[in-house]
């Protein structure tokens, strides 16, 4: 297919999507909640505002056909949501549904603390079909009154980490060789491949991180449920709802309905309005996002950008035509953050911060792009539940980091290597042979370092050492430099070690203890707007879009395949099988990508 034959197929896909998105948008009625549905329902008066949880609060809203988000549910939405509810005097209470809602624990503890300011003014129930160690740390803070359904549960278990261990595996029982190097004595990346337990220094960093953890998430929990036992009760469960409800975790035992009904009766509203999640009513403006998602437009200019870098670090990323690019890649970031450079419309930047790191390439790149950014407008970093290692060096390059107590922060170290099959392949009768043009000692090994049917001699475990080195100074230097400090200063925390928000402040790694909402408020404040300043949300192309750029020349076809093939299918097969792994995989993938040296985060650490 031509090149003009192509384009007149993409504006007939594009004409008939948009046909397709008029249709849907002016037949489709508009939603007040889910029990606003029949005709007699009132449409004013005293109202009950419904935050719906029950999908989560993604960072990013799930991509649907073309890219188009499928349920407007992103936490920054959540926020904007909440922010209406204390605006608003029409509304007399809040109904949160929590489900089964499966919720990081950082980004639960800015929900509680958001709800928490609502809850001086105006009653607000919580329901959940289940609580989680993290929902139920949301709950504790956020509600007034706290309900599960009587089939559910509470299962708040306290905290804790697991580490998986492969060596024993990989090298006694399938002989394959295991090449992994790591510069910082915490970093502990390649443990899970090279050793059958932890170092005594990964062990050290992993508890600490966690005993802070525990601390914040204990603490939260009691300012917020007051009842005795409660607290003590926070760490030994799983509870059935009436056991629950006995220790104090909760007050109530039933149906999201009833405790919608509950709440109705108790303020006096005679309706309810879903502004959050499942069931929200729509915007008007839905078909103009659809085209401006097409058309690569991104609409008016906002005087406050909020960028979105959640997942792993990649050079590029996988494209899909019935979603779009996922994780955080160099080609969509830079070209996000140069759009912020140039457009003086932005006065500020917020980067909102959800990773466990990647490609140290990539994060470097990122970075060198943020400074500039930084050199001509304010860019401040949000953290999410996950900012280490390559999630960490691209948050150092901002005026201003805000943290969590329980967002996971540093892992400034590098790790590197790869699995080599040779050996495993040998003892089934196959066997592999390396020509080297060069005829020189070590020459084979040296030209076929990448290969997985080759294992490292120690010149080249050297080499390999020493860009890692150079790749960890680098990493200290560009910290220092965001930091406005010195590499000196920075390395007793550096060395792959992991913190809790809270002690990442105290060791001068973040500046403030906040949720992306002080960072908006603190971003406003230092471009000197006012304190009503517009924010709008940067994304990249629709996945459509990047398709056809891909098709047309636009990249490399190879690494956009090779990273589609990584991130996409070893993570979904990962997430099916062991969903808890999946973020360390993704973390690892860019080794199959061609590169050997990774700022990764070296576990997956989850807490729900």
């Amino acid at each position: 297919m031509t090149r003009k034959r192509l384009a007149r197929a993409t504006l007939a896909i594009v004409g008939t999507v948009s046909a397709l998105g008029l249709v849907a948008c002016s037949a489709r009625p508009k939603s007040n909640g889910a029990a606003a549905t029949s005709a007699s329902a009132p449409h004013s008066g005293p109202e009950v505002a419904v935050i719906d949880l029950s999908g989560g609060a993604p960072e990013i809203e799930p991509a649907g056909f073309l890219g188009v988000p499928v349920h407007r549910a992103s936490f920054d939405r959540l926020l904007h949501a909440v922010k209406e509810i204390g605006d608003d005097k029409d509304v007399k209470g809040v109904f949160v549904r929590f489900g089964d809602a499966s919720i990081g624990i950082a980004r639960a503890e800015e929900i509680g603390d958001l709800l928490a300011h609502v809850r001086e003014t105006k009653p607000v129930y919580c329901q959940g079909n289940g609580f989680t160690n993290a929902t139920i740390y949301a709950a504790a803070r956020a509600c007034s009154k706290i309900y599960v359904s009587p089939a559910g549960g509470v299962e708040a278990i306290g905290i804790a980490a697991q580490v998986v261990y492969f060596h024993k595996l990989l090298t006694e029982e399938l002989h394959v060789t295991v090449d992994f190097l790591q510069v910082g004595k915490f970093k502990g990346a390649e443990e899970p491949f090279t050793r059958d337990g932890p170092s005594d220094e990964a062990r050290a960093s992993l508890l600490g991180a966690l005993g802070d953890l525990r601390s914040s998430w204990l603490l939260g929990v009691k300012k917020g449920r007051t009842q005795d036992g409660a607290a003590d009760a926070v760490e030994d469960g799983p509870y059935s709802p009436s056991a629950a409800k006995a220790r104090g975790l909760i007050d109530e035992i039933a149906y999201a309905d009833e405790t919608l009904d509950a709440l109705k009766k108790a303020t006096g509203a005679v309706r309810e309005e879903t502004l959050f999640g499942a069931g929200a009513a729509e915007k008007d403006d839905d078909l103009g996002d659809v085209i401006r998602m097409l058309a690569g437009s991104h609409g008016g200019t906002a005087p406050i950008a909020l960028i979105r870098a959640t997942g792993s670090i990649a050079m590029s990323g996988g494209n899909s035509l019935l979603g779009g690019t996922s994780g955080i890649t160099e080609k969509e970031m830079s070209r996000l953050l140069a759009r912020c450079e140039k457009d003086d419309g932005i006065k500020a930047v917020v980067l909102r911060v959800d990773s466990p790191g990647g490609s140290a390439l990539a994060s470097d790149l990122i970075w060198h792009e943020m400074r500039k950014v930084h050199a001509k407008k304010p860019i401040v970093v949000s953290m999410g539940d996950l900012a280490a290692s390559g999630g960490y060096y691209i948050s150092s390059a901002a005026n201003v980091i805000f943290a969590e107590p329980t967002s996971i922060v540093g892992s400034i170290g590098v790790v590197g290597g790869k699995i080599a099959f040779g050996n495993a392949l040998e003892k089934i009768g196959v066997h592999s042979e390396t020509f080297p043009a060069r005829d020189a000692p070590g020459a084979a090994s040296r030209a076929a370092y990448e290969s997985a049917l080759t294992d490292w001699d120690d010149a080249t475990k050297a080499r390999v050492l020493e860009s890692m080195t150079g790749v960890y100074e680098l990493f200290l230097a560009r910290v220092a430099e965001g930091r406005a400090t010195t590499p000196d200063k920075i390395a007793p925390f550096a060395e792959g070690r992991i913190f809790s928000g809270a002690q990442a402040k105290d060791h001068g790694l973040v500046d403030e203890l906040g949720g992306l909402r002080d960072a908006i408020v603190k971003a406003r404040a230092l471009a000197r707007l006012p304190a009503d300043a517009a924010v709008s949300v940067l994304s990249s192309k629709s996945g459509l879009l990047d398709v056809l750029d891909t098709a047309t020349g636009d990249g490399d076809d190879e690494s956009h395949a090779a990273a589609s093939a990584t991130a996409s299918g070893v993570a979904g097969i990962v997430g099916h099988v062991a969903p808890d792994l999946a973020p360390f995989v993704v973390s690892l993938a860019a080794l199959e990508q061609g590169e050997q040296t990774l700022t990764a985060l070296p576990y997956a650490l989850l807490v729900r």
